[in-house]
């Protein structure tokens, strides 16, 4: 399927109009005909508001082999998370530890729903770890600096 064909089937999943996923996006409703008709691709920042809009992963979107809309989709909010909270940095190293703990599964007998539960838990568990880091090693002000001031 294409990225047009995905484009449609997502946004008519949601009952959205080209112009309702448009104003969503932050685009025209001409771009989301030419996204849709044309094989126009948008630019990546695009391309994120338009899954985030149609609540898809972006994976499912650009491969035309993905034909699972949802997949990938939390481990995308999660780094999009982690990215917010903690820079890029801290998404390059999450990145770095899910690719690692993917590894793990590698010609393993697990099925995909324990996959998904264990991976879960990697990312809650980073996220957790992350915030308690912060709060632990982050340089504090002092109180009887400010009030010196």
């Amino acid at each position: 399927m294409t990225f047009g064909e995905k484009l449609v089937i997502a946004r008519l999943a949601l009952n959205l109009s080209q112009s309702e996923l448009g104003e969503k996006a932050g685009v025209t409703e001409r771009s989301i005909y030419a996204y849709e008709q044309t094989g126009t691709f948008p630019r990546k920042n695009v391309l994120q508001k338009l899954a985030d809009a149609l609540r898809v992963s972006v994976t499912y979107l650009m491969d035309d082999n993905e034909t699972d809309r949802y997949k990938n989709i939390d481990r995308e909010i999660f780094l999009d998370e982690v990215k917010n909270e903690f820079g890029l940095k801290g998404r390059r190293e999450a990145q770095t530890v899910l690719a690692q703990a993917s590894a793990l599964f590698a010609g393993g007998e697990l099925d995909e729903e324990a996959k998904d539960i264990f991976m879960q838990s990697l990312m809650e568990v980073y996220y957790e770890s992350k915030r308690e880091a912060r709060e632990k090693f982050a340089p504090r002000r002092r109180a009887s600096k400010n009030l010196c001031t």
